[in-house]
């Protein structure tokens, strides 16, 4: 009756793709807790609070660091109560969270603001959405995550600029509330009209294959190693510190990209407008990138998204005119293409999707804790050097020493059925 329903309309057309729309929705809905929308908010918070840019970036450290520790948690409980309920009561106190952050009087405050926006926007609504997808998806997923992640580049166009806007008119603290606001008429409908946990809860199969076409022996069967089984696994750590170092790397760029920018001598309009050049590209590219995941060996494409990450790192060290600044936004935003279709490519590939919240969440675990650790090193170099470009050309190093491990020893669990093409 239920895959009757569904059907209804047009029985070629797969449910998956209002999926896919909904996890876009959200992924663009995670801005408020993104780095790149606190780019514009460090510059007023520290003049407000009179806190030093070092302090800023230690809260926002600290925050998402204790917050990465409970992601398993949130993992686990996708896995016992779907993603449709657990990310509607994500994206309601993801609302409440943005309005407690606009009000931050102190460096508590702030930190205990940060750390509710980076568990909720950048940890938990990401993880539930990719969750969903991965569930609706498995030989389409490289290009279903990637239309999933051109909500991330609707974000770096549309939250920074806005953001800024917000601040001009009403300040940084009501923009905060707008922001809260915002994202409660934006994904709460959607999820209560639209989402479903996976196909199966509704009769139909991943990628919208038809149950004849399907193996009968496997066609109720949905793969997966269990947390315990994926930690005994050579890939696990690989794709750990391949994740690690991308967040880690990709953040800090997004998040002082204004500063760095702006201390090469380019004004800060035309630094914040380089997140729109980033995001287009990002747009531009990423349904590409999504066919390459689903078409060509992983680890190969992995490896060229850490070269990318690394042509990103140091091109930005370059940017003191206009061309350089665009030439960086371009490579920013292909690394960006890249890093936001691996986060939810690689877990659900590797491991399965029976177990995947569990799995999943561990692994964006790893990833806020690169990126709770990854603008430290940089805000020092800013505070206490007066320069951060050496420092950002000796992190370039880490993405390559990953790529080469990844193409020497990157393998999928012998225990599960992949894509012999995929290898």
């Amino acid at each position: 009756m239920r895959e009757n329903i569904f059907n209804f309309v047009n029985p070629k057309f797969f449910y998956g793709w209002i999926i896919v729309g909904v996890a876009n929705l959200g992924i663009f809905s995670s801005g408020p807790g993104q780095s790149h929308t606190f780019s514009v908010f460090v510059g007023p918070i520290s003049k407000d609070l009179e806190i030093s840019t070092a302090s800023i970036a230690s809260a926002y450290g600290l925050a998402t660091l204790v917050a990465a520790f409970l992601l398993p948690h949130m993992g686990k409980l996708i896995d016992k109560y779907g993603s449709r309920s657990s990310l509607i009561i994500i994206s309601i106190i993801l609302g409440i969270s943005c309005i407690f952050f606009g009000a931050a009087s102190n460096f508590l405050m702030l930190t205990v603001g940060f750390g509710f926006l980076r568990f909720f926007g950048q940890g938990s609504l990401m993880l539930g959405c990719a969750n969903m997808v991965s569930q609706w998806f498995d030989s389409k997923r490289g290009f279903a995550m990637s239309v999933m992640a051109l909500g991330f580049g609707i974000s770096m166009a549309i939250h920074p600029p806005l953001s800024q806007l917000l601040i001009d008119q009403f300040g940084w603290r009501y923009a905060w509330i707008i922001l809260g606001i915002s994202t409660w008429i934006i994904m709460v409908p959607a999820l209560f009209l639209l989402a479903w946990d996976s196909p199966e809860s509704v009769g139909l199969k991943p990628d919208g294959i038809h149950k004849s076409t399907s193996n009968k022996n496997t066609e109720n069967k949905i793969e997966g190693l269990n947390l315990s089984e994926a930690l005994k696994e050579k890939s696990f750590y690989i794709l750990g510190a391949m994740w690690f170092g991308m967040a880690m790397l990709v953040t800090t760029l997004h998040f002082y990209q204004v500063t760095i920018l702006t201390s090469q001598g380019i004004t800060k309009e035309f630094a914040a407008a380089v997140f729109s050049i980033s995001a287009l590209t990002m747009v531009l590219f990423m349904p590409f990138i999504g066919k390459l995941f689903d078409k060509f060996p992983t680890r190969y494409v992995l490896a060229l998204g850490l070269i990318v990450n690394t042509i990103s790192l140091l091109s930005i060290t370059f940017a003191s005119n206009d061309f350089f600044v665009v030439l960086y936004a371009i490579f920013f935003g292909i690394n960006n293409a890249i890093s936001m279709t691996m986060f939810g490519y690689i877990w659900p590939r590797y491991f399965g999707r029976k177990y995947l919240g569990s799995i999943q969440g561990t692994g964006q675990m790893i990833g806020v804790i690169g990126a709770s650790l990854g603008p430290l090193p940089v805000a020092f170099a800013i505070d206490y050097v007066g320069n951060s470009l050496i420092t950002i050309r000796y992190l370039s190093i880490y993405p390559i020493v990953i790529a080469i491990i990844a193409i020497i020893f990157l393998k999928s669990p012998s225990s599960l059925s992949i894509n012999k093409k995929l290898e």
